[in-house]
Parts: C-alpha cells; sequence; structure tokens
C-alpha cells in the first residue's frame, strides 16, 4: 500500500511538462498506439456487417514449414517487452529501483501467485461469460484466440505472447501510469477509471463485449493495486487468463461450437 500512497520527495519529482511528455512516449510505443488502431478496426467493422459474423486473430500462426515467420514472431515478442524496460527505468530512482518502485520483485510470490489465481476466478470467469453473452448478441466478434498444431514452437510461442501482455498491460496501465498521474495530482479513482477506459479502448478490435469486460478489469486491477502496491499479483493473474485463453480456446470452440468456433 506505501508503495502507492507515500509522497514523493520535492525534489525527486520529474517537471508536469516532462511527465506528459513521458507518458505520451511510452503510450505511443505501445497501448496507445494499439488503442488507436483498435479503435479504429472496430469503426471500420461496424461499417462492413454485423459484428457476429466477423472473425479476428489474437495470435496468428505460423505454417509448419515457416521457420522465418516462427523467428519473426519470436523477435516480434522479444522487442515489445522495450516499452516495459523504458517504464521502469523511467520510474527508477537514485536509492529505489523501478521494480520495487511498483511491486514487480519475486518477493513472497507465492502470496503473490495465490493473489493471481483469485484474481483469476474473479475476472477470467466472468470475462468468459461476458464474451459469450456478446457472441449470442451479435455485438463482439469471433475472437480465434490461438491455432494449436502440431509443431514444436505452438505452445511457447503463446506462453511468450501471455507473458508479454501481461508485462506490458499491467506495468505500462498500473505501475507506470499510476505513479506518474498522481504525480500529476489525479485522485486514486480517477486514475482507476482512466486507465480502465484506455485499457478497453485497445481491446474494442473485438467488439462491445471484450471492450467493456477489459474496462471492468481494469477497475478491478486498478483498485487492487491501489490497496497492495504490488503489480507483480496482476501480472500474474493477466498471464494466467492469457494462457487459458490461447491454450485452452481450441477446446471451447470444439465443445461450443456456436458460440467459440468461426461465424457461419
Amino acid at each position: 500500500m506505501a508503495a502507492f500512497t507515500d509522497a514523493p520527495a520535492a525534489s525527486s519529482v520529474p517537471s508536469r511538462a516532462r511527465l506528459w511528455w513521458e507518458i505520451a512516449i511510452i503510450l505511443a510505443l505501445s497501448l496507445g498506439r494499439s488503442a488507436v488502431y483498435s479503435v479504429l478496426s472496430l469503426i471500420k467493422a461496424l461499417t462492413r456487417a454485423p459484428l457476429g459474423d466477423q472473425q479476428t486473430s489474437l495470435n496468428p500462426g505460423a505454417a509448419p514449414s515457416a521457420v522465418w515467420d516462427v523467428i519473426d514472431q519470436f523477435l516480434a515478442a522479444i522487442f515489445a517487452f522495450a516499452p516495459v524496460a523504458l517504464a521502469v527505468y523511467f520510474l527508477w530512482e537514485p536509492a529505489r529501483s523501478g521494480f520495487s518502485k511498483i511491486g514487480l520483485t519475486f518477493e513472497k510470490f507465492g502470496r503473490n501467485l495465490g493473489s493471481g489465481a483469485l484474481l483469476v476466478l474473479v475476472i477470467g470467469v466472468p470475462g468468459l461469460a461476458l464474451y459469450a453473452v456478446g457472441r449470442e448478441l451479435g455485438i463482439t466478434v469471433q475472437v480465434d484466440a490461438s491455432p494449436i498444431d502440431s509443431s514444436w514452437w505452438t505452445v511457447p510461442l503463446l506462453l511468450l505472447a501471455a507473458l508479454r501482455a501481461g508485462l506490458l498491460e499491467e506495468v505500462i496501465m498500473v505501475g507506470y501510469l499510476f505513479d506518474r498521474l498522481r504525480l500529476l495530482g489525479w485522485n486514486t479513482w480517477t486514475i482507476i477509471l482512466s486507465t480502465a477506459v484506455l485499457r478497453g479502448s485497445y481491446h474494442a478490435y473485438q467488439g462491445f463485449g471484450p471492450l467493456v469486460g477489459n474496462m471492468a478489469m481494469g477497475v478491478v486491477f486498478g483498485w487492487v493495486y491501489s490497496r497492495w502496491g504490488r503489480v507483480m499479483p496482476l501480472v500474474v493473474a493477466h498471464v494466467l487468463i492469457d494462457i487459458i485463453a490461447f491454450v485452452g480456446y481450441p477446446l471451447a470452440a470444439a465443445w461450443w461450437p456456436g458460440v467459440f468456433g468461426p461465424p457461419q
């Protein structure tokens, strides 16, 4: 809790102009850019056909013979960690690392793992239900989460994608932005709600169900961070949710093709 509520020393506070430039750079390199393209994708989708008849993919697959495609995906995932490193760098202080400042450490990892698993139940199950309802109402596109095949690299690439998403979203959306917006004088609930809207916006390409669901996730995760002052449980929860979605989705598509299968 102290990590979020303690007031920083005046000498360590960047100017307001520098803070806004920092935020703009971080978001332009990562989730802000994704939000712009995602909203545009939703607008274009609304002009083409009913959302329920459309399809999108989270992790495009690679053909079993396309070794260079696999290498490209691996390198893209690795380079996607750069904005996370930049955000942690900006948070660094002379006497305190950026990792410890936002609670991205392996201290009490067992407790963090248990807390993350609990958040999966709180967020993951209702999110899946919201997606199913959105599909039934025709306001959510069919999301092809992961093309599972027999290639040995498929699951490792999906696990790397889950880790990338968990770190990218929770470190930047929660750890970094909460710290920077607090320095700008924003109160806790203004930060929680504004970052939740941004979180929902870069999922807009999936339709209105995931947009609302991810906004709710942002509210819950933001509130939890404001109470615990540690981002690690959020990263654990996010990674677990994505692993379940990426690897478990083909099973759901096989069991409930009318909801999770491709449009007919």
